[in-house]
């Protein structure tokens, strides 16, 4: 039997560092010939596969938990532990639940299913491997099982029960190991494994971020869920803050991995795994796959095509992304927004789909928010079977009551509120939809990338020492608010970065250390704010990989998977598949950012919908938060902000917050966002009807690799 972990220096090349040239080869073996010299062979990586791989036997869009006693001092109860934290997860998986137990090692796993193909017992879980050696819980698919279950075959007799993507998956760990299987995988997942040998549990999560997984020591017991709320179900749960996790929360509107909202419990990150005995003892931290590896190997090998050339590649590998992802046995959907991503993808769908398409717009009142007469104009040229969800300022704020127990820890997206409203009315009509996450990040959606590149040019040319008097300036100035101190702040800061990811870090914070908010939370040191993150061949492509492993899996993906969860819809991203990502990462400056936002993306939309549909200004998924503010959440917003609740929840400084929320009342100033972030916060802190900790208490790492 293999060892899980052998063969991780061997792999690391092939299967790791190499696999982008994997898309190559996809493009050569699928594309028109005359594309394949602007490609470079390069090492195998990943096998290439199509949409004949299929998704005919995926059915692990569910939530996990479990725990890992080394003491054993609640062994006969474990599994009714773990089948109550399995418990808070059902909206995730309705459709099933199940718990196994170890009682000697002290190890339970459970499993909520939400069963959108195969259905039958071949493909419940918790499942053991065929040798009897692993336990496995999974939640995800896994599109290339086929593949890899046909180069198994060649490899050895295989007596396969079923045709699930498990079996293959659990196959793969005891043949290859539990690391090198891995790196063969594509996907979205989170993955737990005993193995009973070895008696060690692993666990692992996907490439770019799509499924969550938590972890941590409760009282002594390890344990891990797809969200907070199921390790909260633990008895021995305490949850202790973490004050440093809350004050980058405030910064940036989402708590970003490895933390979260409470103390010695951890978020794995994308590509990473991790291992812990049957003692207890933590192995560090790792990652099978890094995006940032990857992005700036994938700029060594430059596509050398043009404009036209690269459509014709990017097209190829979309359409062949979708068909992956619309294989089931049950309705699916794509969200339709009428913006470029979500466009690509339904126009991807109804070419590839044998039958008509459905498509999904949430609209608002308001016109300047409400995108549904874009999205019916594309519907309409696609012939999507097309219905559009108008939603009322009332229902929207009824949503904001569920917002602290939908996300487990403050979330302050604002889009989470649409986003959730049109997961459920989705959820009426199909179980699985597809959406067109990740297309801003990859291919330079956001204006703020040329925004912060004319800043730092600006910057970049003030010398050193002017640049360190201009923070020191910024620090004496730190936390007053009158109009000319904090105008002279912001001019210091602006002239003050010391390198342009400090600059960019700014551009997309709420809230800066010099506004004063909250001068008693610690920001602990952000490992891709590191400047090896600027290996790209442009800044502004820097700054959009920047996105992509932080706001990406931290903010959007967040927001989609429990906005979708929380009403048991299935949601797939087609445009992060890892081809299309390494893809991306491959286009020169002139194709990827410089001659225009989303310039390859955009001519492979031109292909099927009229120009006029396409050449439109960006508009945002955002609801009408400053008005909503002002008007009908004014009562809400007072009670929550007002200066006894702050003094007692002692998280952020009340001067400075009741400032802000007298300009914004006042419409002097548009503060909607900042504000937003500490509703949220005092909204999730209400929910816990609890006092925080000490403000001297610090975050306390859980595993020497986070």
């Amino acid at each position: 039997m293999a060892d899980p972990a052998a063969g991780v220096r061997r792999c690391r090349r092939s299967h790791v560092v190499d696999v982008h040239h994997d898309l190559f080869r996809y493009t050569l073996r699928y594309a028109q010939p005359r594309l394949g010299r602007w490609f470079k062979n390069g090492p195998a990586g990943l096998e290439a596969y199509s949409a004949s791989d299929g998704l005919r036997r995926l059915n692990r869009m569910c939530g996990l938990v479990g725990v890992l006693d080394p003491n054993r001092r609640r062994a006969p109860a474990h599994g009714a532990i773990v089948r109550a934290m399995a418990d808070r997860l059902a909206h995730r998986g309705p459709d099933d639940a199940a718990v196994w137990t170890d009682p000697e090692v002290g190890l339970a796993l459970g499993f909520r299913r939400l069963a959108i193909i195969d259905l039958s017992p071949t493909g419940r879980q918790p499942t053991e491997s065929a040798c009897g050696n692993y336990v496995m819980i999974f939640n995800g698919e896994i599109y290339n099982y086929r593949t890899l279950r046909d180069e198994l075959s060649r490899a050895g007799r295989i007596a396969w029960r079923g045709h699930s993507d498990s079996e293959v998956l659990l196959a793969a760990i005891a043949r290859w190991g539990f690391v090198p299987a891995l790196t063969r995988l594509d996907g979205m997942f989170a993955i737990v494994v005993w193995d009973k040998r070895a008696r060690r549990l692993w666990l692992a999560r996907d490439r770019i971020g799509e499924k969550p997984l938590y972890y941590g020591f409760v009282g002594g017991t390890f344990v891990f869920g797809s969200e907070l709320k199921a390790l909260a179900a633990h008895p021995n749960w305490s949850g202790e803050l973490d004050r440093g996790a809350l004050g980058l929360f405030l910064r940036h509107a989402y708590i970003p991995a490895p933390w979260s909202a409470y103390l010695g419990v951890r978020k794995l990150g994308p590509g990473q795994y991790l291992s812990v005995s049957a003692t207890g003892e933590l192995a560090p931290c790792a990652s099978f796959w890094s995006a940032t590896e990857h992005a700036a190997l994938a700029a060594q090998a430059p596509f050398g095509g043009d404009l036209a050339m690269a459509a014709d590649a990017l097209q190829i590998l979309i359409d062949d992304a979708v068909a992956l992802r619309i294989t089931a046995d049950v309705p699916v959907g794509a969200f339709l927004s009428g913006g470029i991503d979500s466009s690509t993808v339904a126009a991807a769908m109804q070419h590839v789909s044998p039958g008509s398409v459905r498509t999904f717009t949430v609209g608002f009142p308001d016109a300047d928010y409400d995108e549904t007469p874009h999205a019916g104009s594309v519907a309409r040229h696609l012939g999507t079977d097309h219905t559009t969800f108008e939603v009322s300022d009332a229902e929207c704020r009824g949503v904001l009551l569920r917002l602290p127990e939908i996300y487990d820890e403050p979330f302050a997206d604002a889009s989470q509120i649409p986003t959730i409203l049109l997961c459920r009315l989705t959820r009426t009509q199909v179980k699985v939809s597809l959406s067109g996450d990740g297309g801003d990040e990859l291919f330079g959606g956001y204006s703020r990338y040329a925004d912060a590149v004319a800043a730092w040019a600006r910057t970049s040319r003030a010398p050193k020492f002017l640049r360190a008097e201009a923070r020191r300036a910024a620090a004496l100035l730190t936390g007053q608010n009158g109009r000319l101190p904090r105008r002279l702040r912001k001019l210091a800061e602006r002239w003050g970065h010391e390198d342009a990811v400090s600059l960019y870090r700014d551009y997309v914070s709420r809230w800066r250390a010099g506004d004063g908010l909250s001068p008693g939370l610690p920001q602990p040191t952000r490992e891709a704010d590191a400047p090896s993150i600027t290996a790209m061949p442009s800044l502004e492509q820097s700054f959009m990989l920047l996105d992509t492993v932080t706001y990406l899996p931290d903010d959007l993906l967040v927001k989609i998977d429990r906005a979708s969860m929380a009403v048991g819809l299935e949601v797939r991203a087609p445009l992060l598949d890892p081809r299309i990502a390494e893809f991306a990462w491959s286009l020169p400056p002139e194709l990827a950012i410089k001659g225009g936002a989303k310039l390859v993306l955009r001519e492979v939309l031109r292909r099927r919908v009229p120009r006029a549909l396409v050449d439109r200004p960006k508009q945002g998924f955002e609801p009408p938060i400053g008005r909503w503010l002002r008007q009908g959440l004014r009562d809400w917003a007072d009670d929550l902000l007002s200066p006894g609740r702050l003094r007692r929840h002692g998280f952020v400084a009340g001067e400075v917050v009741a400032a802000r929320w007298s300009e914004h009342r006042s419409g002097r100033r548009n503060w909607s966002y900042p504000l937003w972030n500490v509703l949220m916060l005092e909204a999730w802190l209400e929910q816990l009807e609890m006092v925080p900790v000490a403000m001297n208490a610090a975050p306390r790492p859980v595993c020497a690799g986070q």
